[in-house]
């Protein structure tokens, strides 16, 4: 019987970093995890392998329509899914063997099978083979992660009727795909397949896209969405599908009711959301509470109901974003260590990985009028920014919001291309509680898509040098 001072269950990115920094701090550490290989679900059938197509679809889409314009000539392209399927896998396959080699380098055990929490310090592995053993340890971290959220009604194949998973791993292109939620993930996969030829509807049951995102951002990002050929069905949900037939019939319904109608379509991704994972756990006989989300509850020291117990990433509150996780992970070890381990959950960035890119960190216009607070906002468009002239990729802009009284930056979102890399500058300003001037007066290289950061800093000075 093997004795640890932590035992992580689950090898996400928040359950592999923590035992990594848990290691690093001197302790003896394992993880546990179930499937096959490490890295959870982001590794296998989430941000990376979905990464991977959106980039590959992006080269594909770029090829056909705008090599010509730049001056390269190119016969047609033809698109080879099963080598962009390998592709795909060769990225997964990369990312999992670095986990693994990881976990070596850091003398960290891994143990194959499925943990129950028995108590403090005791979890059951049930291995694949059908044999379980008992594994000791001072400190236990659920890293658990989360499962795709179900819809009431229609029951996934992952054929025809998919999930995200499923999703990254169709055989043909569909002729039409049919979207339920306009959320980042829906958003992401109907670019991939959109691109390669898919005609994609996306039904969401609210009256807008990106929940939670700004609201001006989702309505400019929308628009860009259906100007590249995607269609809306808003305040409307999807209430059955009839796959009985050679292509699906989905029933869809007004949202505040009425009459119903039907549409046809070859795939429906079904990405409502996320639910936290603790199935199988032994949660409520180990004494763990849970909220009534079904998220294990802590403290803010990560910890659970149960000392010894602590956990963290998608399968307690907060986003659910690989990076919130992996954050979470080295400050839970660093506690567990006796030191001061710490998030700030008001400097984490959000992207969606679509074409142009949107990107958030920080708080909306909305959260700030929610909250009484008074604020300042400068807007700087990509159409006026050099780089983005030049490459005739000038869809988006950068929002910074600043607090009127005090200049110091509460939010910034930008759509544009590579958004996603630019987002960073704010969030170290703002982790460092920097203001609009700090940034506005801070040189940028020159020709830069980052320079509209800085314009958009200027502008909430009402003092932009190009618009």
């Amino acid at each position: 019987m093997a004795t640890y001072d932590l035992v992580v269950i689950g090898t996400g990115p928040g359950g592999y970093v923590c035992a990594i920094r848990a290691a690093q701090l001197g302790m003896k550490v394992a993880v546990v995890e179930k499937n096959a290989t490490l890295g959870g679900t982001c590794l296998n059938v989430g941000c990376m392998p979905s990464k991977a197509l959106l980039y590959a679809s992006e080269m594909f889409e770029e090829a056909g329509h705008s090599f010509a314009k730049m001056g390269v000539s190119v016969s047609a392209p033809q698109l080879d899914l099963p080598s962009m399927m390998n592709f795909k896998q060769q990225g997964i396959d990369g990312n999992v063997k670095g986990v693994e080699f990881l976990m070596k380098k850091n003398k960290i055990d891994v143990i194959s099978g499925k943990g129950k929490i028995l108590g403090a310090g005791k979890i059951e592995v049930s291995g694949n083979d059908g044999k379980t053993q008992i594994v000791e340890t001072k400190n236990i971290v659920i890293a658990t992660g989360s499962d795709i959220a179900r819809l009431k009604g229609i029951e996934i194949d992952e054929k025809r009727i998919v999930s995200s998973t499923g999703a990254l791993s169709l055989d043909k292109v569909p002729s039409s795909l049919l979207i339920v939620g306009a959320g980042v993930i829906g958003l992401e996969l109907g670019s991939v397949w959109h691109r390669l030829g898919a005609k994609v509807t996306v039904v969401e049951f609210l009256d807008r896209i990106l929940p939670g995102m700004d609201g001006e951002v989702a309505k400019q990002f929308q628009r860009i969405l259906e100007k590249q050929g995607f269609a809306f069905r808003l305040g409307a949900k999807v209430s059955g599908i009839d796959s009985s037939g050679k292509t699906l019939v989905a029933t869809i319904e007004p949202a505040a009711g009425g009459a119903p109608e039907t549409l046809e379509a070859d795939v429906v991704l079904v990405c409502i959301g996320r639910v936290p994972y603790t199935e199988g756990l032994g949660l409520k006989e180990a004494g763990v509470a849970l909220d009534n989300r079904g998220r294990v509850q802590i403290d803010s020291h990560f910890s659970t109901s149960v000392k010894g117990v602590y956990a963290i990433g998608d399968v307690v509150a907060g986003p659910m974003l690989a990076h919130k996780a992996e954050d979470e992970g080295v400050a839970c070890a660093e506690i567990i260590a006796g030191q001061a381990g710490h998030v700030n959950y008001d400097v984490i960035p959000g992207v969606v990985y679509t074409t142009p890119e949107v990107s958030t960190v920080g708080k909306t216009e909305e959260e700030l009028k929610q909250a009484g607070i008074a604020y300042t906002v400068g807007k700087f468009p990509f159409t006026a920014n050099g780089r983005s002239k030049v490459n005739q990729t000038t869809d988006g802009f950068v929002k910074v919001l600043a607090d009127a009284k005090t200049d110091r930056v509460l939010g910034v979102h930008i759509v544009g291309r590579e958004a996603g890399e630019m987002i960073h500058e704010a969030a170290v300003l703002m982790e460092f509680g920097g203001s609009a001037e700090d940034l506005a007066r801070t040189c940028h290289a020159h020709p830069t898509r980052s320079e509209a950061i800085k314009e958009a800093a200027l502008a909430v000075g009402k003092r932009a040098i190009h618009m």
